[in-house]
């Protein structure tokens, strides 16, 4: 389980968006988001290019912390 820091979460629509972001990733399985923390928990099925991770997260108006 990989750990990453998400700025620009304040909701819980925000927490739909971040997670359905990652979740269509390619290798990524389990999502869970901490808004309090701002912290993402995933877990890869397979390595993932973290310059993917930062691609999607950002399209979702977020930014990686």
């Amino acid at each position: 389980m990989r750990t990453i820091t998400v700025k620009g979460m304040s909701c819980g629509h925000c927490v739909k968006a971040v997670k359905k972001a990652l979740e269509e990733i390619e290798g990524i399985g389990q999502v869970s988001v901490d808004l309090e923390k701002g912290q993402v928990s995933y877990e890869e099925n397979k390595p993932v290019d973290e310059a993917l991770i930062r691609e999607k997260i950002t399209k979702a108006g977020y930014e990686l912390g």
